[in-house]
């Protein structure tokens, strides 16, 4: 550092970077974000939420969650039980939307407003099977009640934003699934494309399930409930055709001939 000496006194030479103004660079940008709804009584939501998470696993895994209490009639205190039962779950708020000025109080989510609507998220509900092993079948009654697994075959590109839930058997995708965007299947998933965007196979309980992409490029990776980002994917194995199983809790992968 410079200094001047005047008679006996030495001044710091302040440096001149640190004497002119400087701006600071700020962009906006624009996130996807789901949005939850919550309906009274909080319970039975809480359950309802509870069930789409066992049947979905990894449904709301690094995903930012906007809550809209718009139409919910809570004091903070409820609305600080709320933030706390989600946080249970791993639900994670970036934000509120809808909340009066009284609701917020400081280490609250922030307030919200101004967001686009997007297409609505529906997950299947999923009727409970009965369990016939433990039924006597007559062989005449065998083949009444033999089902061929259910599948659902998406016929276009799965965009940015959007979600594609089938929590009753194997999804295909006749094209590509883009960054943002998600393809969840109780059973196996099928991708004609590059898969950019993630892919959650088995997500009610199948270690059998499996991945199959002509081009991996994804985000996150899951086969019940075992998961693989982007940051643990083989270097080697990206751009490639893939397949991708469960070996006890690793997800194995292999480059498709």
């Amino acid at each position: 550092m410079n200094r001047l000496v005047i008679g006996n006194q030495k001044l710091t030479k302040i440096p001149k970077v640190l004497t002119e103004p400087r701006s600071i660079r700020i962009k906006g940008r624009s996130f996807l974000a789901l949005m939850l709804s919550p309906e009274l009584p909080l319970g039975d939501w809480l359950t309802r939420l509870d069930d789409l998470a066992a049947r979905s696993a990894g449904f709301f895994l690094e995903r930012p969650i906007v809550l809209d209490v718009a139409e919910l009639d809570i004091d903070r205190s409820q609305l600080k039980e709320l933030l706390a039962a989600l946080a249970d779950r791993n639900v994670r708020v970036m934000g509120i939307e809808g909340g009066r000025p009284s609701l917020f109080e400081p280490g609250m989510p922030p307030a919200m407003r101004g967001g686009r609507p997007a297409p609505e998220i529906e997950v299947p509900v999923v009727e409970p099977v009965a369990d016939t092993a433990k039924v006597p079948i007559a062989p005449q009654e065998a083949a009444q009640i033999v089902k061929a697994p259910a599948s659902m075959i998406i016929r276009e590109p799965v965009r940015s934003g959007q979600s594609v839930i089938f929590p009753e058997g194997d999804v295909t995708i006749v094209g590509s699934v883009a960054s943002g965007a998600e393809v969840i299947a109780g059973g196996s998933v099928h991708i004609y494309g590059t898969l950019r965007g993630r892919a959650l196979a088995g997500s009610v309980g199948n270690a059998g399930a499996r991945i199959f992409c002509r081009k991996l490029e994804a985000e996150l990776l899951a086969i019940d409930g075992v998961y693989k980002t982007a940051d643990d994917m083989a270097p080697n194995l990206r751009g490639q055709a893939v397949q991708l199983w469960l070996e006890g809790d690793s997800i194995m992968a292999e480059r498709l001939n």
